[in-house]
């Protein structure tokens, strides 16, 4: 009997170090990634999974040369039985792209917006592949995005980003990815801020492509439900370490460090616990919209219907969950509600003023009991203001308030959501993500809002900063008792806090209800296809979820 001799690593990383030198010297160096190790296998799929900061995407643009100049890389890693960290800056181009490629986290910002995705595909394969004819590379970028599943390749080729969804300039990544078939692609968290259906759609043509290429795959990410949905092994960081690595059912199933454990365990999970609502129906709706229609001109000066006949009521202390896809209407609908989007026709009704109706002044004072919580804190927040300036900002504009009475708000504001006073004096960068979040929490609630829009506010967020957060505006709700329209397309987010679900669907509310029934017992076929789409934490549930979805679509 002939012994099978083992696959050889496609790639072997031993022993990667990752210093940033700071200030010049002049501050401690940061140590990013300490002694990791891992073999990747051919056609495998490793999930490379942890905190921000924990070093998992500085490990792996290490491996492209991708890091500034003040970084000190150490080890090696062996693509072929070559090591990518000794090569020369020429030689490592060469091979980026063709034999080691890269899917970023932000397709849209990734692809040049001057150029049609034609002439990046093209561009890519002349660099790699110079021996192709100008016909053979159109013929190959038409073959790749067929590949990866966009519809009317040919004619897609004439595209800008910006006339792409955003999961097809991810589709475009991937082609471009697998454009001089690679034999390891690098996909650093790929389906972040996506909703769960195109999530969907692009963990399908990962999956799909590994199948039919060889390429293995090192997947970023912090989102355990894809990991469970398209991994096989796992390594899981914190602090620049691997401190767990394991088969991707071991790993769910009985995972070993406590990090591990705690990460799993902050993970949202749709059927949580009922609970008592604090809204009152006899109260007069904070919120009230009335078959309220919104309509914009295309490009081409055709009417889009973004928002057709809604009507939904959020009473004081309520949390309205608002999920369904991107160009569903839910971000319009926000606006509606803030006054920042003209009505076509229906009504809005914000603590009893009815926008567009009445006096300007009357507008002005309904929308300071209005607080708003973007997706992206950062980008909402003046770079220039220290997070007490930003704080203060809504309490110096509508309240008066100067001096020590400023001061003294700033700073028990800052106390409400768990925030250090002396904070106060810091900037936005130099907080994390979700530290940032708590700020802009703080800020919405500094005029003591009826209503609270918040619109994404942790998608962006790691699991166990984003379980502190969700535990925290809960809290807030709960203790100041305002009503909330809670957008989100994280339908287990929306489940751990809403106390009723819309779903919205092409402009129009399809269902609505509580947590419960919407999201345990749905009545509405789209309702269903989102939660078939969402992944969760157990790699064999999601299996059988996938087989099921894969065989009423068969």
């Amino acid at each position: 009997m002939t012994e099978t001799t083992p696959a050889a690593p496609v790639l072997s990383v031993r022993d990667l170090d990752v210093t940033f030198r700071v200030d010049g010297g002049r501050s401690p160096d940061v140590h990013a990634v300490r002694g990791l190790s891992y073999d990747l296998m051919p056609g495998e799929v490793l999930a490379i999974v942890g905190e921000s900061g924990s070093g998992k995407s500085v490990s792996s643009m290490a491996l492209l040369g991708l890091l500034p100049r003040n970084t000190t890389v150490t080890g090696s890693a062996l693509l072929g039985g070559e090591d990518l960290l000794a090569m020369a800056p020429g030689a490592l181009s060469g091979v980026r792209g063709r034999r080691i490629a890269m899917i970023f986290q932000d397709p849209v910002g990734a692809l040049d917006p001057v150029f049609t995705i034609g002439f990046q595909l093209r561009e890519m394969l002349r660099r790699h592949l110079p021996h192709l004819t100008r016909a053979e590379r159109r013929e190959r970028a038409i073959e790749l995005l067929r590949m990866v599943e966009l519809p009317d390749p040919a004619e897609r080729l004439k595209f800008y980003p910006h006339q792409l969804s955003g999961g097809q300039c991810q589709r475009v990544m991937i082609a471009m990815a697998l454009a001089c078939d690679p034999e390891v692609l690098v996909a650093d968290e790929p389906t972040t801020a996506l909703d769960v259906t195109v999530q969907q759609e692009v963990l399908d043509v990962l999956r799909r492509l590994r199948a039919r290429t060889s390429a293995a795959i090192v997947l970023i990410t912090h989102d355990m439900g894809v990991v469970a949905d398209l991994a096989d092994r796992v390594v899981v960081m914190r602090d620049g370490e691997a401190v767990e690595s394991a088969p991707v059912q071991a790993l769910f199933s009985a995972p070993q460090a406590a990090y591990t454990q705690t990460l799993l365990a902050a993970v949202p999970r749709i059927g949580a616990p009922e609970r008592e609502s604090a809204a009152d129906a006899r109260e007069r709706p904070v919120l009230s919209v009335e078959d309220l229609v919104v309509e914009y001109r295309s490009q081409r000066g055709r009417p889009v219907r973004a928002v057709d006949g809604v009507t939904l009521h959020i009473q004081p202390g309520e949390m309205l969950g608002l999920v369904g896809e991107s160009g569903s209407g839910k971000s319009t609908l926000g606006r509606c509600a803030l006054g920042l989007a003209p009505l076509t026709s229906g009504t809005v009704d914000v603590v009893g003023v009815r926008l567009g109706a009445g006096s300007r002044a009357a507008e002005r004072k309904a929308r300071r009991r209005i607080g708003v919580v973007f997706q992206n804190p950062a980008s909402s927040m003046n770079p220039r203001y220290t997070i007490g300036e930003s704080i203060g900002e809504p309490l110096r504009v509508h309240a008066g308030l100067r001096g020590e009475a400023l001061t003294q708000r700033v700073a028990s504001l800052l106390d409400s959501v768990e925030l250090p006073a002396a904070w106060a004096t810091r900037y936005a960068h130099e907080l994390s993500g979700g530290q940032r979040q708590r700020v802009a929490i703080a800020r919405a609630i500094a005029l003591d809002p009826e209503l609270l829009i918040a619109d994404e506010p942790t998608s962006a967020l790691d699991v166990s900063v984003q379980a502190t957060v969700l535990e925290l505006f809960r809290e807030i709700q709960q203790r100041l008792r305002f009503a909330c329209l809670f957008v989100s397309h994280d339908l287990a987010v929306v489940d751990e806090l809403a106390d009723r679900v819309a779903v919205m669907h092409r402009g129009r509310i399809v269902e609505l209800g509580g947590r419960s029934q919407v999201l345990l017992d749905p009545a509405h076929d789209y309702t269903r296809t989102l939660l078939d789409a969402a992944p969760v934490p157990d790699p064999a549930e999601q299996a059988a979820r996938r087989e099921r979805r894969l065989a009423r679509v068969g």
